[in-house]
Parts: structure tokens; C-alpha cells; sequence
């Protein structure tokens, strides 16, 4: 039989590993509990931005604004591109076509409260806007734009260089919102 010593050694050792094994399960349980909360948060976030095209790479923003791009590209820091950059192709917001046509151009960073925490700076010869409504939201466009489709949109943003429109009713059906613009702003001849 057990000495009364060599009883309690073991029971102190049995509720220590009792006790070991009662941490290390509620420890799993938090990791496994924090590892579902951040897959559902990254759930949400990539249903949110399922077509988005999120870079600081000038490929990815001249493939993200092409017709085989998405309906938003959001820069993460300044982009310079040494050709000019053609917008084209048709999208709607969010991807969703029974909502408007729509195409956008983030130039900032933002926290969860959607307040603009930064904004970068897009060097490039030339942009051509050939999307539909096109909006350049934020941060400063370093170039010309020419716009050659309706709808386009310049929402406190800045754009160093000039804005030519390819005709009056362009130039009409577009919507200047907090933009700066430091050369001219006019219709083609």
C-alpha cells in the first residue's frame, strides 16, 4: 500500500495535470474562438471588397482599371506609371448590376469609421477615362486626364495638370466635389 506522503505527492501531482489540462483546454478554446472571429472578419471584409483591386503596384492599378479589371481600385501608397493609363470597360458599384454603373479610383486610406486616415499621390503622363462615371475620390492625380465617357467625377481630390473633355456634354455631365484643379479644364477642339 501507499505511504500517506507518497498518497498526497500523487494526488498533488493528479490535480496538477488535472489542472494543466483544464489550461490548456480553455487556452484552445480561445485560440480556436479568436481563429473563427478573424475568419469571419476576413469573410466580411472579402465580401466587401470581392472585386476590389487593393495595390501600391502600377500593374496592378493598370490591370485593376482595364476592362478586365473591377469596379474600384484602392491605392495603398503613391503610384508613378510612366505610360499613360486607360480606364475602360463598363462596371457597376460593388459589382452588382441591378445597381449603377459606376467605377472609382481611391487615392486614401481609411479606418473603420470610413474617416480618410491617408492619402497618395498618382504620378502619370495621361489618364484616359473611357468607364462610364467614372470618380477619382481623394489623394492627387500628378497628370492630365482626358475624359472621353460620361459621368466622370473629381471628389477632394487634386489633379496637377489639365482636364480635357472630348466634347461640352461631357464636360457638362460631370461633377466637380472639394477638387483643385492647377491647369485648365476644357473641351477638346
Amino acid at each position: 500500500m501507499f505511504t500517506k506522503s507518497t498518497k498526497k505527492g500523487r494526488i498533488f501531482l493528479g490535480l496538477c495535470a488535472s489542472l494543466i489540462i483544464l489550461v490548456a483546454g480553455c487556452g484552445n478554446n480561445e485560440e480556436t474562438a479568436d481563429k473563427e472571429s478573424v475568419a469571419s472578419s476576413t469573410a466580411e471584409s472579402a465580401e466587401v471588397v470581392a472585386s476590389a483591386s487593393i495595390s501600391s503596384k502600377p500593374e496592378d492599378l493598370v490591370m485593376g482599371l482595364s476592362e478586365e479589371g473591377g469596379w474600384i481600385f484602392a491605392a495603398t501608397d503613391d503610384i508613378t506609371l510612366t505610360e499613360d493609363l486607360v480606364v475602360a470597360g463598363t462596371f457597376y458599384d460593388k459589382d452588382d448590376t441591378s445597381a449603377d454603373i459606376y467605377r472609382k479610383l481611391a487615392l486614401y486610406a481609411q479606418d473603420e469609421d470610413r474617416k480618410v486616415t491617408a492619402e497618395y499621390t498618382l504620378t502619370v503622363p495621361t489618364i484616359i477615362v473611357e468607364s462610364p462615371n467614372f470618380k477619382i475620390e481623394n489623394g492627387t492625380v500628378v497628370g492630365d486626364i482626358v475624359v472621353k465617357a460620361e459621368g466622370f467625377t473629381l471628389a477632394n481630390s487634386t489633379v496637377e495638370g489639365n482636364v480635357t473633355f472630348d466634347s461640352q456634354e461631357l464636360m457638362d455631365a460631370s461633377t466637380f466635389d472639394g477638387e483643385t484643379i492647377t491647369g485648365e479644364t476644357t473641351v477638346a477642339k
